[in-house]
């Protein structure tokens, strides 16, 4: 029984060390993630917009985004992204959905015209230039506007699940999620490899907190 014990004891060790082991891993995970979005937590301003996205997943409720654009960096692509919210213009995104979602990647949305990616316009007409490079895509939560090409930006937007740094100097970063990643989270697990979601992403609602 002797030998029976110090088996055992070994397991505990060998259990204790595995767990550690993990734990270890998750946090450092966390704090990269942590650090990657703090690079864009560093740029926030007071004075800065405030928007929210409540989004349902096949009509259930899945909870609030908050998202706080860059407007002391990106006033005109901030402005843009503030006015779809609230819908002052007319139109805007509420109704709207998430067309294309890659786990691990991003999640896109934003074509309020044809809901599928091929349309999508700005408060300014059609299409607007890109204001600025400045802001990159450091890590998860990164809102940014989704394009195809040089100065082709319209309504459509993205959301980054990790960090997408060869994204930068092509698409322009603008602002961040300050509250509800795990909706954001969420949704990108309905991605697939080549976009289509498993299920019907909403923006039930939207408009501006501050």
């Amino acid at each position: 029984s002797m030998g029976l014990k110090i088996i055992f004891h070994w397991f505990g060790l060998l259990a204790e060390s595995f767990t550690r082991a993990f734990t270890d891993c998750q946090s450092r995970m966390c704090q990269t993630d942590a650090a990657q979005t703090s690079a864009a937590e560093a740029l926030s301003r007071d004075s800065n917009p405030v928007v929210f996205f409540d989004i349902t997943v096949d009509d259930e409720r899945a909870g609030r985004v908050v998202m706080e654009l860059f407007a002391h960096i990106l006033p005109r692509t901030a402005e843009n992204f503030r006015a779809l919210c609230t819908g002052e213009m007319g139109f805007g995104y509420r109704q709207s959905i998430f067309h294309r979602i890659i786990p691990d990647f991003m999640c896109q949305g934003g074509d309020i015209t044809s809901q599928d990616g091929t349309g999508g316009k700005s408060i300014y007409g059609g299409k607007f230039e890109d204001e600025s490079f400045e802001v990159r895509h450091t890590g998860p939560g990164l809102l940014s506007m989704a394009n195809r090409g040089r100065d082709t930006n319209n309504s459509q937007f993205f959301i980054t699940l990790k960090k997408a740094e060869h994204l930068d100097f092509k698409h322009v970063a603008f602002g961040f999620v300050k509250d509800g990643m795990d909706v954001v989270r969420r949704i990108g697990e309905l991605g697939t490899k080549d976009g289509k979601p498993t299920e019907t992403i909403t923006i039930s609602d939207c408009g501006q907190v501050l």
